[in-house]
């Protein structure tokens, strides 16, 4: 049954200036992330984004109560109980790629699918299978059976297997973890 008690420009101010500082963060941060590769600092972006979005609720709280009058103050509130769950949603949006990574789980099949195209398209390389599929941090790995004629030699078979891993390393990046096992076709 109390009067709310009106917020302040300042307030407001700092909400503008949260929202242009945060993009700013956002846009070099995601840059930097892509750049990496590396999902924890896109993560972080999106922590900077999230807070943008939230100065924009916040500064519109505290503008609609300034702004409308004494009858208008639950905007303030109102629009701190909005931002809280979008604050959760973010969260949620966040930790499963994180999680998702630090479990292991398999690269997207259209990845897979390619990766499969690739080793196919190499001369005497059959059967590719056994393949399982990672990121590791800002690197995926790559670990695959592959089949090759038996009687081939061992340098040969060597040399073609160095050929698949050098281009995926060009199709994924240099740091790719590759593990090729050749067997003899039956």
């Amino acid at each position: 049954g109390e009067t709310l008690q009106e917020p302040g420009r300042i307030a407001l101010m700092g909400a503008i200036a949260s929202i242009i500082f945060k993009e700013i963060l956002y846009q070099y941060t995601a840059f930097k992330g892509r750049k990496l590769n590396s999902q924890a600092v896109i993560a972080n972006a999106w922590h900077h984004r999230s807070d943008a979005f939230s100065s924009i609720g916040t500064a519109l709280g505290i503008g609609g109560a300034i702004l409308l009058g004494d009858q208008w103050r639950i905007l303030d509130p109102a629009a701190a109980v909005i931002v809280s769950f979008f604050i959760m949603k973010v969260a949620v949006g966040l930790l499963i790629p994180c999680v998702d990574e630090l479990l292991e789980k398999s690269l997207p099949s259209e990845v897979e699918e390619k990766i499969l195209e690739t080793i196919l398209s190499f001369p005497g390389v059959t059967s590719p299978h056994h393949l399982r599929t990672r990121r590791i941090g800002s690197y995926c790995a790559i670990e695959v059976h592959v089949r090759m004629d038996g009687q081939i030699s061992l340098e040969e078979a060597h040399k073609t297997a160095t050929k698949v891993e050098n281009k995926l390393k060009e199709l994924f990046g240099k740091g790719t973890l590759i593990n090729i096992h050749v067997e003899p076709k039956k």
